[in-house]
């Protein structure tokens, strides 16, 4: 084993400099690579005239610095004019507008020249108080949009907007702008901003100038901390922002019954136009037949006698599907005409009133029209009741519905049914969960599911001994 520093090796150029090899593998390595084995890429593309020798750590290499750390230095240089521009909009022009009424206020109206006997102040004041009301909200959202872009581009930082007004007359959303919380927000940003931006302004370069491996990370700090003041300032509150998500979630609910509704429709135009119209046409065929063809053995005639009455079976459930999916008569002639003929089609008699002057909301009408069948049907199979009454009322934006009946009553929204004496009815044969208007279970939970899909509600009154009152209260523009 050699001692260290036994072997030193001149390098080549203009200065020399010493090499101790601790191994012979290292000595090896060396002489290859002088040799010309990795030549080029050991010495400088430069002069070549101090290539790197094995073993020794490498030179400092001046890289440039990150992109992220330039745009920070961007967003942080770019801050200042904006912020100033900001602050002049929302602080200095308002100040310089009332300047001149408030000092004539105070100090009078001499030396102005030919407006010091002019009755102006008054003048003075309404208008700087009109331009005050109506334009600052305006230049408070204007300079926020420039502060916006600037986080977005440099930052890739996107700060979401406030809640936008709603619409109404001009003086309605006037006011709004006024009391809405982020309007103030925004005015206090922009009326501090200049400060920090002028000190992160001058500490950024500074940082590039004397301290370079830091100023990566004091322009990322800076930056960070701006856009934590913009978030909390620009942005929406939390309040504002939950408020916005639940608008979000009621829009998106709205499209998907919407779009269920649309595919609802179009399943029953293809039933109604496709197969019932081939099984109508079969059927009449399979009648031709039973008329025209006499001598056929009478095993022949019955089994054709059965088929064409189990056709015209098989016809009136296809029908009575399609109207359940959505009935053509609500779209063509609204809720009285299709509630008309689900009420004369009921085996209970049941007095119906109308009073709708404007058409809701298509999924509204379709709400209520399912909500009355699927009542109507409960009374018929297990309030045992004798009659019936089915009210339906527009007040406002608000559709009112009640369908009552003199059953036994007992129903509960839970769930629970409480059943005595004559009263006890049997509730097991419900059809697809449907609970009967005078008895409580999965049906009525299934009437509040829907009347709640379009925001409305359910309420019912019925006390162990009957009547049954069942109120559906629906959004008409949901």
């Amino acid at each position: 084993m050699w001692p260290p520093a036994a072997l030193v090796v001149a390098g080549a150029g203009r200065s020399s400099s010493a090499v101790a090899v601790h191994t012979p593998s290292a000595v090896v390595a060396m002489v290859e690579a002088i040799a010309g084995r990795d030549y080029r890429g050991l010495v400088s593309s430069v002069d070549q005239t101090e290539p790197p020798r094995p073993g020794l750590p490498p030179g400092p290499v001046d890289t440039p610095p990150p992109a992220p750390a330039i745009r920070a230095s961007l967003h942080v240089l770019a801050g200042l004019p904006l912020s100033i521009t900001g602050w002049t909009m929302v602080v200095g022009v308002p100040v310089a507008v009332w300047y001149w009424p408030v000092w004539r206020l105070m100090y009078g109206h001499v030396g102005y020249g030919p407006l010091s006997d002019w009755p102006i102040t008054p003048v003075l004041l309404v208008l700087a108080a009109g331009l005050t009301l109506l334009v600052l909200p305006a230049r408070i959202r204007a300079a926020t949009r420039w502060q916006r872009l600037r986080f977005r581009y440099l930052l890739a930082v996107e700060l979401p907007p406030p809640p936008p007004t709603r619409a109404g007359r001009p003086i309605d959303r006037l006011v709004r702008e006024w009391t809405a919380p982020g309007t103030w927000r925004q005015f206090l940003y922009h009326a501090v901003a200049p400060l920090p931006a002028a000190m992160a302004a001058v500490a950024v370069p500074v940082c590039w100038l004397l301290a370079p491996p830091f100023a990566p990370r004091a322009a990322g700090a800076l930056a960070d901390a701006d856009a934590a003041r913009a978030g909390a300032l620009l942005g929406p509150s939390l309040a504002e922002e939950m408020a916005r998500q639940l608008a979000e979630l009621a829009h998106s609910r709205a499209e998907v019954i919407a779009a269920t509704d649309a595919e609802r429709r179009r399943i029953e135009r293809d039933l109604h136009d496709g197969a019932q119209q081939r099984l109508v046409s079969l059927a009449m065929k399979l009648g031709l037949a039973r008329t025209t063809l006499t001598d056929i053995p009478e095993p022949a005639r019955r089994t054709l006698d059965e088929a064409h009455d189990e056709l015209k079976a098989a016809l009136a459930e296809l029908r009575g599907f399609v109207r359940g999916l959505h009935p053509p008569i609500l779209d063509d002639r609204g809720l009285d005409a299709a509630l008309s003929a689900v009420t004369a089609n009921c085996p209970v008699p049941v007095r119906l009133r109308v009073r709708v002057a404007d058409r809701c909301a298509p999924a509204v009408e379709a709400v209520a029209y399912f909500v009355v069948c699927e009542a109507l049907t409960n009374v018929a199979k297990h309030a045992r009741a004798s009659r019936a009454e089915v009210d339906v009322e527009r007040t406002g934006d608000r559709l009112r519905i009640v369908v009552s009946d003199d059953g036994c009553g007992g129903a509960r929204l839970d769930g629970h049914v409480r059943l005595d004496g004559d009263a006890r009815h049997d509730i097991g044969d419900r059809l697809d969960g449907a609970g009967p208007v005078g008895a409580a279970g999965t049906g009525l939970r299934g009437l509040a599911r829907r009347a709640s899909a379009v925001d409305g509600t359910l309420s019912i009154v019925s006390p162990t001994s009957g009547p049954t009152r069942i109120t559906v209260e629906l959004p008409c523009g949901w």
